[in-house]
């Protein structure tokens, strides 16, 4: 059985299901979790007047984006 790639590197031998494994996922559910939110704090997408949405991953940018902004 496949193990989890973070939890080896702390020395842990936590397994991955196979069908996960297959999938791509090389991590178990508790590391993968904890992966996404990290992820998650570091996106945002924002819809701009009369355009399209844009994904932002510098929080100046969103600053300079806003246009009631005081600064």
């Amino acid at each position: 059985m496949p193990l989890c790639s973070p939890c080896q590197l702390r020395g842990d031998e936590t397994p991955v299901d196979p069908a996960r494994w297959e999938l791509g996922y090389h991590t178990c559910l508790p590391c993968g979790d904890s992966q996404a939110k990290q992820r998650a704090k570091t996106r945002c997408v924002v819809p701009l007047n009369k355009s399209n949405y844009i994904h932002v991953t510098d929080y100046t940018l969103l600053a300079q984006l806003n246009p009631k902004r005081t600064t």
